[in-house]
Parts: structure tokens; sequence; C-alpha cells
């Protein structure tokens, strides 16, 4: 009988097994490059969600320090229901946002479908339309102020000019306040839509358009056939990404209008800061912010189940 004779390992698997062992001994390389973002994430967003989600059921006026917190339960919630100014603020906050997000989600699409064509300096109208979305509150603000002004804004002086000799008020009064600055968050957000939907655009294969053009349908014929169901994952984004910023907007109502005249601009955003901050009622300003929360979460997942099977890739 002749003896077995070892057979050598593959040098493949020899080197597998060293770069295996290396990657084990190196395991937390991976966790060193996103630590940074972790430690970011924990500290600027959980540890501030979980601290007003226990404030909620407290009551705290900040001013006495963390030994004036007393525990209310869900006193602050209850006392919600009953708040006048809460539903007045909730309501408003509903008319921003569902009028501005779908508005200014329409003027992007078309505009995106506009800058997708071949026009002459198309690229520099890109950066044009995209510039308000990159600029400071405080700067669109100004800029409103002036083209809003009732008595020397060139809004108004183009309407005399068009024989209409008493404009609106604007900002200045409580009937167009809101309306107002639901046109200046169109304004500002409409190029932003544009640029994201321009870039969905350019990414669609155009096998489908030019299969629909050799059928002989007509351009409408092929938007909504096969451009907007392409669109659908990107309009359910932008749309929730909107709704979201839009409940959260605060700034320019802080800006323009200090939630006047009267309070006919308070949203709930800006409701919450008066209630916090003015008021020092802070236990009840982190139960209103937890109502948004959970309001918002409740639309995203609306949304976001409406979307699934609509898409021409879903």
């Amino acid at each position: 009988m002749t003896a077995l004779q070892p057979v050598a390992e593959p040098a493949t698997l020899t080197v597998a097994r060293q770069s295996t062992g290396r990657s084990r001994e190196r395991w937390w390389v991976p966790w060193a490059f996103i630590a940074p973002n972790m430690l970011g994430l924990l500290c600027f967003t959980l540890v501030p969600v979980l601290a007003g989600l226990a404030i909620s059921f407290t009551n705290w006026n900040v001013v006495s320090g963390i030994s004036g917190i007393q525990w209310a339960g869900i006193t602050n919630f209850t006392n919600l229901f009953s708040d006048a100014g809460f539903w007045k603020a909730l309501l408003r906050t509903v008319f921003f946002a569902g009028v501005g997000v779908p508005f200014s989600i329409a003027l992007g699409l078309l505009l995106g479908l506009a800058l997708n064509r071949p026009l002459i300096g198309r690229g520099l109208l890109r950066v044009v339309f995209f510039i308000p979305s990159m600029v400071n509150t405080v700067a669109i603000g100004m800029v409103w102020l002036l083209v809003l002004n009732p008595d020397s804004g060139i809004l108004n002086r183009g309407l005399a000019l068009l024989g209409i000799k008493h404009g609106p008020l604007w900002l200045v009064s409580s009937t167009t306040a809101l309306p107002s600055l639901v046109l200046i968050h169109v304004w500002s957000a409409m190029g932003y839509q544009a640029v994201i939907y321009l870039a969905a655009l350019q990414d669609m294969p155009q096998e489908l358009h030019e299969a629909a053009m050799a059928d002989g349908a007509g351009p409408l014929r092929r938007f909504w056939t096969i451009t907007w169901p392409a669109l659908m994952p990107t309009t359910t984004f932008l749309a929730i990404t909107s709704f979201i910023g839009t409940s959260q907007g605060f700034g320019m109502m802080a800006f323009l209008t200090q939630g006047g005249p009267g309070d006919s601009t308070t949203v709930l955003a800006y409701y919450m800061y008066q209630n916090g901050f003015q008021f020092y009622k802070f236990g009840y300003a982190a139960a209103m912010g937890v109502i948004t929360f959970l309001g918002v979460l409740l639309l995203t997942l609306c949304m976001w189940r409406y979307q699934k099977g609509r898409g021409l890739y879903t």
C-alpha cells in the first residue's frame, strides 16, 4: 500500500484566510469612520428627542433649573385638546403646508420639465432657479419685505400700472398675511424641487418614450403613462420632506410677521416657540412637539402607503 501524500493547500485559499484574519483584527475600522456621525446623531438628535418626550410629561419653566421640574403626567396633552389657540395654529399649519407644498411641487415639476429641454443658457437658468433654496431666510425675508410693501413695493406698483390703485396689504393684513407667506414659500422651494425632478428626468431611460412615440403616442399621453409613474418615487420623497419642513416652518414667520397681524400667521412651530420661550411653559411646548411629530409621522406613512405600486418601477 502506498502512503497518502498530503495535498498542498491552494494559494488562493491561504491568501483568503490571511485576509480574513487581518479583517477580523481590524473590525473596528468601519466603526471608526462612522463614529463621528453616530456621535453627532446621538448627541444632537436622539438625546434631544428623548429629553423632549420626557419634558412633555412635566411642568417646567426652565428658569427654576432642573430642581423645578414637576411631574404632570398627561395633563399637558389633555390641555392641548381644549386649547383653542392650539387648534387655530394647527389649522394654519395645515393650510400653509397643504397649499404651499403641492404648489411648490407642481411648479417644480413644470420647471424641471422645461429645464430638461434643449434651451439656450440652460445651465445658467438651472443655477438661477436653484439659488433661492440656498439663500438665508433673513435675506429672502428682506427681499420680500421690499416686494410686498403696501406703499412702495414692486408688486403693488405693478398692480397700480394695471389700474388697481389700492393693492392688497399683503403681510400687514390678517387676511392676506398667511397666503403671502405661502407665496414666499412656493417661490423659495420650487427651484429645489425642479433640480430634484431634473435629476430624475435625466436618469429616466428613454427607450419607453421612443417606443411610445413609434406607436403614435403624443406628449401628454407619454407624460401620464411613462413620465409621471416614473417620477412617483421622486414626488413621494419631495412631498414627505417638504411636509416635514413646512410643519416645522418658523424662521420666515418669526422674521416677517412675528405670528401676526394678531395671530393670523401663528402656526404650530411659532405657537410652540411662544409657549416655550415667551411664556416659559416648556412642558406644554414639548407636548405640542410630540403631537406634531406624531401627526407628521402618520401623514408620512399614509403617503408612503399611497405611492406603493403606483410607480413605473414598483
